[in-house]
């Protein structure tokens, strides 16, 4: 349907002219068709005009329509057709004005216009078959002409976003304060001899406010803003790319001062060599035309580049050597209070109850990013006016955090009293060793609520951010990881599939703490990630080992040890603890769900 939608939308002309032409011709024939067959003769006329049954007689040419006197069912005059020869007239057959109203029609006006739209309608046709000829071969040469032109996106008065927008990355915005002060004050820096980096590289996970920043730094200096993703430069022929990159740098210097922002800069910028094209890829040789530029920029330009990209373990050391992009911002995750001032960002023009509490939100919200917040509050609107509420409340904020974190609620989802019963022990489980782990973060909530593909969960949320863990912190997550499954095997002597997530975070994390974070007495203090990659084919293919077969063997070794104490000390709780861990489960079967303050009342 879309291939014809688009035909249709750019062949117009022609189905036009396919129209005109076919209606011409059904015109024609319906002309002749239509023709009535000479149903009465002349002679048999002039006898009923004689008569007196004739009212009327119109002739158009050579054919003449009688009306009769008589009157037909709908009460209008009957009526036949005859021809007559050429040069007869119908006095000959004794048919005067005298005896019958005669009214005679000009036959040639029909033909005459028939006759001038048959003889232009070709040459109509050819004239505009020409012409869409024409049009088709102008609008190739435009498009072969501009195939290697900047596809950058230039906005000069319409960029108003300024740091006061941005929530949060403080040291970010002090970084990029230079930047916007030469923009402003170029005279000022050359004066001193100083030198404004080039290149300015924004780094951070995804979600962190890179592109608002960028466009609050063109905001700030009113300086035009051009904004290209790095995708948009490659194509599949060779070397448009590289037309792409010279195109837009030769646009960004006629509008000096001012600033080119290449979005998800990763696309174009990794390493070189690492591809199967070699020096003839297209991605390679987008990547050199945009360090060329980058050298080539002269000391008067007020030209400053600005990219993203949340995977500078792929880029080219070439692209962040000094001269090109030498400066280096952070965009991290936001902290709590940062989280906060997000948060009162997006809330305003949200009417939230008074017993939303931001701060509380932001405490609830570790790792959450700056989308992330936008997300959460937006759904909560989305909550609130399903239920057609006036304003936001906690009750809908809370219930959007485990919606965004965990996936919506399953309440119709059907599950056996059997299921149910297991379901309740694996959270209590996990709830359980939670409690009386001392590194373990408390428990805010558990429920047999199915959500998302989980048929229950425990949310313990850190209560502040961290940035270092101990091993002591590690092995007590390991041990509420494995509460489930410990409670399973304890009560039922047998284990099921529910533990699955559980095993694969475990695995992982034991895996990090042998091999990334030197938590093993074993292998000591040593780094054994494997990530001596030599070609760059993905994230995990074709990445060389730096240790041995024998090293291999230890670090399974020292994982499985390091599960199994986790296990044990998991197996160890929930044994002491036996009866605490029957009375949660039969709370959570008759409640399904248990908040902090009902939990912690269980726990004495």
């Amino acid at each position: 349907m879309k291939f014809i939608f688009d035909f249709l939308k750019n062949n117009w002309i022609i189905l036009l002219l396919v129209v005109i032409v076919a209606t011409s011709f059904g015109y024609s024939d319906y002309s002749k068709r239509t023709i009535p067959k000479e149903e009465i003769g002349i002679s048999e006329i002039a006898e009923q005009v004689e008569k007196g049954m004739v009212e009327k007689i119109e002739i158009t040419g050579n054919q003449l329509k009688i009306f009769f006197k008589e009157k037909d069912e709908k009460g209008q005059s009957k009526t036949e057709t005859t021809y007559k020869e050429d040069g007869v007239s119908l006095t000959q057959y004794g048919i005067t004005p005298e005896k019958v109203k005669i009214d005679i029609k000009n036959a040639e006006a029909g033909s005459i216009w028939w006759g001038i739209f048959s003889t232009f309608v070709p040459f109509l046709l050819l004239a505009g078959f020409l012409w869409f000829i024409f049009r088709q071969a102008q609008g190739a040469n435009s498009q072969a002409m501009s195939f290697g032109k900047s596809k950058a996106r230039l906005n000069i008065q319409n960029v108003k976003t300024t740091f006061a927008d941005v929530a949060g990355s403080e040291e970010s915005k002090k970084d990029l304060i230079e930047v916007v002060d030469f923009l402003k004050n170029p005279k000022k820096y050359r004066d001193l001899g100083a030198q404004i980096p080039r290149g300015v590289l924004l780094i951070g996970p995804p979600g962190t406010g890179k592109t608002l920043l960028a466009k609050a730094v063109a905001g700030e200096a009113g300086a035009p803003f051009f904004s290209i993703s790095g995708s948009e430069f490659v194509e599949m022929f060779v070397g448009v790319g590289a037309s792409r990159v010279r195109d837009l740098f030769a646009k960004a210097r006629r509008n000096a001062p001012c600033i080119i922002f290449i979005d998800e800069i990763d696309a174009v910028g990794r390493q070189r060599g690492a591809g199967l094209g070699g020096s003839h890829d297209e991605r390679e040789q987008t990547l050199n035309q945009i360090l060329v530029e980058l050298d080539g920029f002269d000391t008067e330009e007020n030209v400053i580049v600005m990219a993203a990209t949340n995977r500078p373990d792929v880029l080219d050391p070439a692209l962040l050597r000094p001269g090109r992009f030498d400066r280096q911002v952070l965009v991290d995750l936001p902290d709590i209070k940062e989280r906060e001032a997000i948060l009162a960002v997006h809330a305003k023009g949200k009417p939230l109850a008074k017993d939303v509490d931001l701060k509380k939100l932001a405490q609830k919200t570790s790792g959450f990013s700056g989308a992330d917040l936008k997300n959460l509050l937006n759904e909560g609107a989305i909550l609130a006016a399903r239920e057609n509420k006036k304003n936001i409340g906690q009750a809908d904020v809370a219930e959007a955090i485990e919606k965004v974190m965990m996936g919506p609620e399953r309440k119709s989802k059907v599950i056996s009293e059997k299921e149910k019963q297991i379901t309740a022990y694996h959270e209590a489980g996990h709830a359980l060793v939670a409690h009386f782990s001392p590194h373990a973060d408390p428990v805010h909530k558990i429920s047999i609520i199915s959500r998302g593909r989980a048929l229950g969960y425990t949310w313990n949320p850190p209560e502040q951010d961290r940035v270092l863990q101990s091993r002591s912190e590690f092995e007590d997550d390991l041990a509420v990881m494995l509460g489930g499954r410990e409670a399973e095997l304890l009560t039922f002597k047998e284990v099921t599939t529910g533990a699955h997530n559980d095993l694969a975070r475990v695995s992982k994390l034991a895996r990090a703490m042998v091999t990334e974070y030197g938590m093993s007495d074993k292998l000591g203090p040593i780094s054994l990630n494997g990530k001596d990659s030599v070609v760059f084919l993905g994230k995990d293919l074709a990445e060389a080992k730096n240790y041995s077969e024998k090293t291999a063997q230890i670090i399974d070794e020292e994982i499985s040890r390091i599960i199994e104490m986790a296990g044990k000390a998991a197996r160890d709780i929930l044994i002491k603890n036996k009866a605490i861990l029957k009375k949660l489960t039969d709370e959570l079967l008759v409640k399904e769900t248990l908040e902090r303050e009902e939990f912690e009342a269980l726990m004495g």
